[in-house]
């Protein structure tokens, strides 16, 4: 026998036991964002190697280390995307989206990054991403943090995380801060970790996301980015604080929060939990104002966030929702009946429109299609012998709670089913 081929390391199988979950969780997120008038945007997962480089940063280590980069067989280097924001950002440059406009914006589908994985962080994981153009103030910042809260009740996952906020200034502000930070970090340089050593002369700041305990002690008594932001930051960070002390939405000012791409500026934020260990960081965003400019286009204001999908799901499996089953009715064929029997299926696809029709295939005995209908989660079976055909009716046998068997015409069956499912 050949070798099996399975899936590659760090990219998953969601199996059907799966996805029920996923699905729930999808609805929730698109019923949320449509609330607010946010619209979806589908964007390809594979873009030109330069979007990235140019948008991320060449000298990071999801350039340099983590991105799944190939040239095709015209010789272009192409790149299976790492994040949504840049593909967002040039498909709405490309297609004229941003020009005297404002755009609220979302989209969900699979990134990539070669990473060892782990629970909660895959080479193949999902992103749900908000992006938003043309807005300067506070108050759009404070809608996409207000967003994810709304998200987080519909979710049940309000008790579990935490909101983190800071502020980065503007590239002046982070410039005149990096040389204060790296003079001071020289002075222990000994005390710091590894990677802390290496990031001092590349990307300085992301010291401060250090979690090694040394590092953390070193940078108790560093300077503060707070020190060195420029009026205007200021101003901003406390109208969006004022904000969301108006809406009641708690949170924390945590002057080490930096983001690991070098397009942030002024508004960052995360909202973290301590209920998947190591992987705290449910959602991460933050205000990108000159992205726009850097990738060829006019100056233009935006904010976004993307929440990462396996991690969410290993927090809301914790809260074991109740999932509604995948199939309501199950029909069952006894004899020379399976004709008839599918006519009837079709008809109740068609007067229950939102309801889960399944129709045994495949034969078998009567014992072994039950066994199949309860397996199912269905609510109901329906039974279809040849007596039931002779008399042009049908058993409906409820298969949860205490109702009884009963016999029904057949053009009853569907207002039957009606009553049974109510509270299904």
């Amino acid at each position: 026998m050949s070798k099996k081929i399975t899936s590659i390391r760090g990219m998953n199988d969601i199996l059907p036991e799966q996805t029920g979950l996923w699905q729930w969780l999808e609805a929730k997120v698109g019923s949320v964002l449509a609330s607010y008038g946010y619209q979806e945007i589908r964007m390809p997962i594979v873009e030109q190697t330069d979007l990235f480089k140019r948008s991320i940063g060449e000298v990071t280590d999801i350039v340099e280390k983590e991105m799944y980069t190939f040239d095709d067989r015209n010789g272009d280097s192409l790149t299976l995307r790492p994040e949504g924001t840049a593909s967002c950002v040039r498909a709405c440059e490309q297609h004229g989206l941003l020009y005297n406009q404002t755009q609220r914006l979302w989209y969900t589908g699979p990134m990539f990054r070669y990473e060892r994985p782990q629970a909660g962080r895959y080479r193949q994981f999902h992103q749900i991403g908000v992006e938003t153009f043309g807005m300067t103030g506070p108050d759009i910042d404070a809608e996409v943090i207000l967003l994810t809260a709304r998200l987080w009740k519909a979710l049940g996952l309000t008790d579990k995380v935490t909101l983190e906020l800071n502020s980065l200034g503007d590239s002046a502000d982070r410039a005149r801060y990096r040389d204060a930070l790296v003079a001071y970090l020289k002075t222990h340089f000994d005390a710091l970790d590894g990677d802390s050593q290496k990031r001092l002369e590349r990307s300085p700041l992301r010291v401060l996301d250090s979690k090694d305990p040394g590092t953390r002690g070193v940078l108790k008594d560093a300077p503060q980015l707070a020190d060195y932001l420029n009026d205007d930051a200021v101003a901003h960070f406390e109208g969006l604080k004022a904000l969301l002390d108006a809406s009641g939405i708690a949170y924390k000012v945590n002057p080490y929060l930096v983001r690991g791409l070098d397009y942030y500026g002024k508004t960052v934020f995360e909202w973290v939990t301590d209920a998947l260990g190591a992987q705290g960081t449910v959602c991460a965003g933050g205000r990108y104002d000159g992205l726009v400019e850097q990738l060829g286009g006019k100056p233009t204001p935006a904010v976004g966030f993307a929440m990462g999908v396996e991690r969410l799901i290993l927090l809301i499996e914790q809260e074991k929702p109740e999932l509604s089953a995948p199939v309501d009715v199950y029909v069952m064929a006894m004899g020379d009946v399976l004709a008839s029997t599918m006519v009837l299926s079709e008809q109740l696809r068609d007067a229950l429109p939102n309801r889960a029709i399944q129709l045994h295939c495949g034969g078998g005995s009567f014992k072994s299609q039950m066994k199949k209908a309860d397996r199912s989660g269905a609510a109901v079976a329906l039974i279809i012998g040849e007596d039931e055909l002779a008399n042009n009716s049908v058993m409906v046998k409820p298969l949860r709670g205490q109702a009884e068997q009963q016999q029904v015409s057949r053009d009853q069956v569907a207002s039957e089913l009606v009553t049974l499912l109510a509270d299904n």
